[in-house]
C-alpha cells in the first residue's frame, strides 16, 4: 500500500506545523474546512487554568463543555486512570463483568432516587439518549402497544446529533431543517415560558397538556432537559412545569425521560436538576461530567419497571451495546470522580464540598449583572454554576472569541450567547478574572453609542 503522506509516523517540529495541519485536514465541531474558525494552540491543561503555545494561561470558563468539573489534572482521577491502565484498559461487556463497571454502576444507583434499578453504561451522551429512546419504544413493543412510537417534546431542546437524537431536538432552530427528509417527525409544543424564580402561571403548560391529551395513544414517551435548556439557549424554567409533567404523564400511561447530561452532578444547585421539582422520570440520561471531564462515557438509568418489561417481551434484549460500553478505564475515572463530588465539606458529614463550591460560584458568577444594563445585552442570568449573558443579536464568534482570550479566559460563545461553566474548584480571585473578562469583551466590542 502506498502511503498518502510520505510520514506516516508523523512528528512536528514545532506548533505552527501541527496548527498548520490542524487547518488543513482536521474537521472541527460546528466549522467550515473553506474557512474554519480559528483554533488556539492549547499545549497544557492544570486545575482550571489551559496553557497556550506561547506561554499565556488562560482562565477556562465553560470546563471543556461542561465536564471538568473538578478542573484538571487531578491527582485522584488521574490515579484512578493509571492503576486502572495497569491491569486493563478496556474489555468487551458483551459477555463479560469488570469491577470498575460494578462500582461505578452502585454509585449511580447510590445517589440517584430509589425507584431506579438498572444501568446501561453508554460511551457518549448522545448515546445513552438513543438508549433511552430504545428502551421507551421496546418497552410498548412489549407489550404490544405498537401504536405507541412517538415522542413528545419541547421547543428549544438539545440532545445530541445522531439522528434520532436530533429528532428530538429543536424542530427549528436545531439540525432537523438540513436533515428533514430522513429524520422520524414527532411531537413538538412550546418551550416552557415561565422562569425559574418567577411566580408560575398554570397557562405555561396548557400546550402541553392539551398535546399529550389529544396523543398519548401514540406516545411513547416525553423527553426533556430538566430545569435548564442548554444548547437550546440557556433558559431556565419553573419547577412546577416538570411536576405537572409527570402528572400527566402518570395519567395518560406515557414513560418521562430525562436528559441531565449538561446538569447532572450538581451544576444547577442540586446533584440532579430534577430535585428542583422533587419528581423522578422514568428513564435518566446522565453524561459530561460523570468522569470529571477525563474520558467519553455515559450512562441510561432505568427502573424495574421497564427494565423487566422489556426483558419479558417479544424480543427480550434491549437492542444496543456499543463497542466501548462501560469501558473499564471510564468506569474507574466515572467512580473516582463520584467520590470527589461526594467529600464531605466538614467533619459532621451534613454538606458536601461540592454544594459548598456551588454556592460560590453562585455568589461571584452574580458579578456578570454589572453589564445588565447594556445596550447590547438582553439579559443576564445566573443559577448553580452557570452564568449566562444574553445578547440582543447573535455574535460573531471569531471576533468574540479572540477578544476574550485577550482578556485571559477561555469562554466559548454559540448564538446570542456568552455563557460560563466553570470548574467547581474555581476560587474568588479566579472567577473575578472570568466575570471581568466577558463584562470588558462586551464593554469592548459593543461600544454604548
Amino acid at each position: 500500500m502506498q502511503l498518502k503522506f510520505n510520514n506516516a509516523r508523523a512528528k512536528f517540529n514545532n506548533v505552527q506545523e501541527w496548527l498548520d495541519f490542524d487547518r488543513e485536514h482536521l474537521w472541527h465541531p460546528y466549522t467550515s474546512m473553506i474557512d474554519p474558525l480559528p483554533c488556539y494552540p492549547i499545549v497544557g491543561a492544570q486545575d482550571v487554568y489551559l496553557e497556550l503555545a506561547d506561554g499565556r494561561k488562560l482562565v477556562d470558563g465553560t470546563s471543556s463543555w461542561w465536564s471538568a468539573l473538578h478542573g484538571y489534572n487531578h491527582p485522584k482521577l488521574n490515579n484512578a486512570l493509571i492503576e486502572q491502565s495497569k491491569k486493563m484498559s478496556h474489555v468487551m461487556f458483551g459477555g463479560i463483568a469488570h469491577q470498575p463497571a460494578s462500582e461505578l454502576g452502585a454509585r449511580l444507583l447510590a445517589i440517584t432516587p430509589d425507584c431506579f434499578e438498572y444501568v446501561f453504561l453508554a460511551d457518549s451522551g448522545s448515546i445513552s439518549i438513543e438508549v433511552a429512546l430504545k428502551m421507551a419504544l421496546q418497552y410498548w413493543q412489549s407489550i404490544k402497544r405498537y401504536d405507541k412510537a412517538k415522542f413528545l417534546t419541547v421547543r428549544g431542546g438539545y440532545h445530541g446529533d445522531p439522528f434520532t437524537c436530533m429528532s428530538v431536538g429543536d424542530p427549528e432552530g436545531g439540525q432537523h431543517h438540513m436533515f428533514r427528509s430522513v429524520i422520524a417527525q414527532h411531537i413538538y409544543v412550546d418551550r416552557p415560558q415561565v422562569k425559574f424564580d418567577e411566580e408560575w402561571r398554570q397557562d405555561d403548560i396548557a400546550e402541553f397538556a392539551e398535546a399529550i391529551k389529544a396523543n398519548h395513544h401514540k406516545i411513547a414517551a416525553v423527553i426533556i432537559e430538566p430545569i435548564m435548556q442548554g444548547t437550546g439557549g440557556m433558559r431556565f424554567y419553573h419547577p412546577e412545569y416538570l411536576r405537572q409533567m409527570r402528572a400527566l404523564c402518570d395519567e395518560l400511561d406515557v414513560l418521562l425521560i430525562f436528559d441531565e447530561i449538561a446538569t447532572g452532578f450538581g451544576r444547577t444547585g442540586k446533584l440532579f436538576a430534577m430535585q428542583h421539582a422533587g419528581v423522578e422520570p422514568d428513564i435518566l440520561c446522565v453524561g459530561k461530567a460523570l468522569t470529571g471531564g477525563m474520558m467519553t462515557l455515559a450512562a441510561t438509568i432505568t427502573t424495574k419497571k421497564v427494565a423487566m418489561t422489556i426483558s419479558g417481551g417479544e424480543t427480550p434484549i434491549l437492542m444496543h451495546g456499543p463497542t466501548f460500553m462501560a469501558n473499564p478505564l471510564a468506569c474507574a475515572v466515572a467512580s473516582a470522580s463520584i467520590d470527589l463530588l461526594l467529600e464531605p465539606a466538614n467533619a459532621d458529614e451534613f454538606e458536601f464540598k461540592w454544594q459548598q463550591d456551588i454556592a460560590r460560584l453562585e455568589t461571584q458568577l452574580q458579578q456578570l449583572r454589572a453589564i445588565e444594563g447594556h445596550q447590547a445585552v438582553a439579559d443576564v442570568r445566573i443559577l448553580g454554576g452557570i452564568g449566562v449573558v444574553e445578547m440582543h443579536a447573535p455574535v460573531d464568534v471569531e471576533k468574540l472569541q479572540a477578544e476574550l482570550v485577550k482578556n485571559g479566559i477561555w469562554v466559548r460563545p454559540f448564538g446570542r450567547l456568552i455563557y460560563v461553566m466553570p470548574p467547581y474548584i474555581m476560587q474568588v480571585e479566579q472567577l473575578k478574572i472570568l466575570c471581568d473578562g466577558v463584562i470588558k469583551t462586551i464593554e469592548t466590542l459593543y461600544e454604548t453609542t
